[in-house]
């Protein structure tokens, strides 16, 4: 690692030849049941991931919420590392297990961790930035038919209320769902991700129910605190054609793009669904489960719009004669994603910045009148700890490539007001288990030690200068 790599962060004052806007805002994330462990502390109940841990061959190495990365006990000492690395905004989730259990009554020992999160993040100067739900539904609800039932959604504003009425005079913005496709999708119809089902029916239904249940907590984080802003974190996607000139592969895109992409920007940001979605899901019931004033729920204006980004969709409709897995695709589980030769994370995944151009600029055209903020972009590396820490090259090569390319969405009129880091902490990377680490800091699962790798610290003078 070079010498200027291992000396901690940079002070302020450096000037850098690529400055962010004053006030941009820079953070990092997490989520709870990646880092809490402490699964079974001060009255939690289980999770939809707890039982999907706990079922043979659906994590890695049978891996599971404990330890994660401890932070439930050592979350003071975190906030201080926050704090040495300059950080100006933490981006967290609140376990809903933790606040009603069950689904039913409010559990205040739960909230008192989160309550002391606050003060700490404040006390060093970090702004709290929460997000209401990141997957973690109480088992007990799932009992009852999870996302499938449009009662769960009613059940969350329940719950958000729980949240705001405690937390709620120290936040400044709020997040209500965090990638609901992956809940959706990946939980009901590929089965990849909790609860592990794999029904595409009941994947749309959940989908449409995730929307709702944004419009109802929202509406909650209004009547509680409106002095607050509040909106929804996205995994988005440029989405495109392997072969622009093949039919089957253009209508390839379009249904991915569709399912990934608009059947959650439309609702939110125009207020309807698009005809062609409706169209490709008639077959799966989604006209079953929307309601007469839904739309107008779920299109209740937001103040900023969570993108999360790590690689682009390339698609292809040309079969590659294996048999059919669960899918995500709902409608089109023929699709594909070749590959284009590009260098790839430890997920697997092309490292292609310049797609997060290319989204953040689609989206301030298609929806200028909505503030964007990076909420996630990082990458899994194998990290090796020697005596002088850990040396990261490609994950700062990442960084710096995908700030450079938020840097030339500013440039292009984008109005992108902050950056999240995914993640702060190595974690439990859900599926993936331990395996995958996408962390600023290395973490000692089996010592809990914590090693700010070189990509911290270059972040750590991103920050202190305020650019590149």
């Amino acid at each position: 690692m070079p010498d200027d790599e291992r000396t901690g962060p940079a002070k302020a004052g450096g000037q850098a030849s690529a400055p962010f806007p004053d006030g941009f805002l820079w953070g990092a994330a997490t989520a709870s049941f990646q880092i809490e462990g402490s699964t079974a502390a001060d009255g939690r109940g289980g999770s939809i991931w707890d039982t999907f841990c706990a079922r043979p061959g659906t994590v890695a190495n049978g891996d599971t919420g404990e330890p994660a990365a401890d932070h439930y006990r050592l979350m003071p000492a975190d906030v201080r590392l926050m704090a040495e690395l300059g950080l100006r905004a933490y981006r967290f989730s609140v376990a809903w297990p933790r606040v009603r259990p069950d689904g039913g009554a409010v559990n205040a020992a739960g909230l008192d961790f989160y309550d002391r999160l606050l003060d700490e993040l404040l006390e060093h100067g970090i702004a709290p930035w929460p997000t209401l739900y990141h997957w973690d539904l109480p088992q007990a609800l799932e009992d009852r038919g999870g996302w499938t039932n449009r009662d769960t959604a009613h059940r969350f504003a329940d719950y958000v209320d729980s949240v705001l009425e405690r937390l709620g005079d120290r936040v400044s913005n709020w997040t209500t769902l965090n990638e609901p496709w992956c809940s959706a999708f990946l939980g009901y119809a590929a089965g990849v991700h909790a609860p592990g089902r794999t029904e595409p029916r009941a994947a749309v239904a959940a989908g449409h129910h995730l929307l709702l249940a944004h419009g109802e907590g929202l509406a909650v984080i209004r009547e509680r605190a409106p002095h607050a802003g509040a909106g929804i974190t996205l995994n988005l996607f440029p989405v495109r054609a392997h072969d622009p000139a093949d039919e089957a592969d253009v209508e390839a895109a379009r249904r991915v793009d569709a399912l990934q992409n608009r059947f959650f920007l439309d609702p939110l940001l125009r207020g309807s669904c698009p005809r062609d979605l409706l169209s490709d899901l008639e077959p799966f019931g989604l006209g079953e489960h929307v309601k007469a004033d839904d739309a107008e729920r779920i299109a209740a204006p937001v103040d900023l719009l969570g993108v999360n980004y790590y690689h682009d969709h390339t698609v292809t409709g040309r079969s590659d004669g294996r048999p059919a897995a669960p899918s995500p695709w709902v409608g089109a589980e023929h699709v594909r994603f070749p590959g284009r030769g590009l260098p790839r994370t430890g997920m697997g995944w092309e490292v292609v910045p310049e797609g997060l151009t290319e989204l953040l600029v689609g989206l301030h055209r298609e929806f200028p009148a909505t503030p964007l903020y990076v909420t996630e972009n990082g990458a899994a590396y194998p990290d090796v700890v020697t005596a002088s820490g850990v040396d990261d090259p490609e994950r700062v090569a990442y960084l710096e490539s995908h700030l450079s390319a938020a840097h030339e969405a500013l440039r292009r009129g984008v109005d992108l007001r902050g950056y999240f880091y995914w993640s702060l902490l190595d974690n439990f990377e859900w599926a993936e288990g331990y395996a995958k680490r996408f962390g600023l800091v290395h973490v000692d699962y089996a010592t809990q030690r914590r090693t700010p790798k070189a990509s911290a610290y270059r972040y750590a003078r991103v920050i202190a200068e305020n650019g590149l």
